[in-house]
């Protein structure tokens, strides 16, 4: 079966985001003074061959472990869909 595997890389809440803080500085400059705080991460997209969405899941995690999240200073999120 296949699935379209999402998953979310955010920095963890205790590491400092310099991405994240100029684009509230900027929203702020514009007007955007609503704006508390910004976090900037990613966003991939998998489409995976797997028996099970369970599999499909256990896979797109062990990738983010080993590849696409660095671990110390990122979470990551893992969604998974047909």
């Amino acid at each position: 079966m296949q699935f379209l595997v999402k998953v979310f890389v955010t920095p963890k809440p205790s590491i400092l985001d310099p991405q994240g803080r100029a684009i509230e500085h900027s929203l702020s400059s514009l007007g955007f003074e609503q704006v508390q705080s910004v976090r900037v991460g990613k966003f991939i997209t998998l489409q995976l061959d797997a028996p099970s969405a369970d599999r499909a899941r256990d896979l797109a995690s062990r990738m983010c472990d080993q590849l696409l999240a660095n671990t110390v200073i990122e979470d990551y999120r893992v969604e998974v869909g047909r």
